[in-house]
């Protein structure tokens, strides 16, 4: 059974991938005995099954996603959440102010105010009902200080990489902290303007030549381009 892709292989709609006994995953299809792409993607291969993420699409929450949220609204004891996703989402008053304190008797703004984002994680989610998330935990919480940016969500694991490859090498060259939010936010915090300036523009070629093969040795090659000039 011959396969012509493999793992992390960038594939447009009508490639052929395979043919003979493998399983068609999402985003592929059988055309008598070939398995075909069905949208410009990235191949992932386990046993059988062949499967294509695509790289364009909105974000669908998962349990367990790391995301940033922007704070458009609030009640008296919830935060209500944009999270680039066609679905609210929820983070109760209590994860934020401290235990101690009467939530009904605070004022949310004080500490969260529509505007602020903040890093979370999504701990309940069935598509029947509002995201509920967590910002309790390393490295969660609100975002006091740096830039934030957003880019297409399907584009997230090609801006990672394979094993973290990608996002580990904007984070050494630029040395930048950077949260890598799965629904297309992230969070850069350098330590200058240029720094996460140099961090977003490759982030930003990421998010557009998502598509393009070689792209680790071009942003490789751009960042140190830039550096040394």
């Amino acid at each position: 059974m011959p396969i012509y892709v493999k793992d992390w292989d960038i594939v447009v709609p009508g490639e052929v991938l395979a043919e003979g006994e493998y399983i068609a995953g999402p985003y592929v299809y059988k055309d008598g005995n070939k398995l075909m792409a069905m949208a410009i993607g990235i191949v992932e291969c386990k046993k059988e099954v062949i499967k294509v993420v695509p790289l364009q699409g909105p974000y669908i929450p998962k349990v367990g996603d790391v995301i940033i949220g922007i704070v458009v609204d609030y009640s008296p004891t919830t935060y209500i959440l944009d999270i680039n996703s066609s679905y609210k989402a929820i983070l109760q008053a209590s994860e934020i102010i401290p235990p101690q304190r009467n939530v009904l008797a605070e004022d949310l703004a004080k500490y969260l105010d529509v505007g602020d984002a903040v890093i979370c994680k999504v701990v309940r989610f069935d598509k029947y009902s509002d995201v509920m998330l967590t910002c309790k935990g390393k490295d969660l919480g609100k975002i006091t200080e740096g830039r934030l940016i957003k880019v297409n969500p399907a584009k997230i694991p090609r801006l990672i990489g394979r094993k973290g490859s990608m996002i580990n090498l904007i984070k050494k060259e630029t040395e930048c902290k950077i949260v890598v939010g799965q629904n297309g936010f992230i969070w850069i915090k350098g330590k200058d303007s240029n720094s996460e300036a140099l961090a977003e523009k490759a982030i930003r070629k990421i998010d557009e030549e998502a598509h393009i093969s070689g792209l680790t040795q071009r942003i490789q090659l751009m960042l140190q381009l830039e550096k040394g000039g």
